[in-house]
């Protein structure tokens, strides 16, 4: 069984950054691709980053630019690093991976709350 873990989450200022850091049970190169999630309240699940075994990314369009991907293979890390943050990134951000298929995530963390105020 694979585990994730999430922290970094937190109250922040509009303007502001988080640092998001996702620690994996297994190594980072055994997963085919890795990614984070978030969900706002009333919201549906959505895809907010993503990066491929051969280190292709991912971002939706609301967060270019501002946010950033970057892995510590050493110590099986993948960070999301969240600069510029605004009041509608509000959202419990998962990390979630998947080992099997490209194209699902077979493992999810439990979730770090980000808040942005206004």
């Amino acid at each position: 069984q694979v585990q994730l873990v999430e922290s970094g989450g937190g109250l922040v200022q509009t303007g502001g950054s988080l640092r998001l850091s996702c620690a994996a049970s297994i190594s980072i190169f055994s997963t085919l691709h890795m990614g984070w999630y978030r969900q706002a309240p009333g919201k549906q699940r959505e895809l907010v980053a993503r990066i491929t075994s051969g280190g292709s990314t991912y971002y939706t369009d609301s967060v270019k630019g501002r946010f950033t991907l970057s892995s510590d293979n050493a110590k099986n890390k993948l960070y999301l690093q969240m600069n510029s943050l605004k009041p509608e990134d509000t959202a419990v951000y998962y990390c979630a991976t998947g080992v099997v298929l490209v194209t699902t995530y077979d493992y999810w963390g439990q979730g770090t709350q980000v808040t942005v105020s206004s």
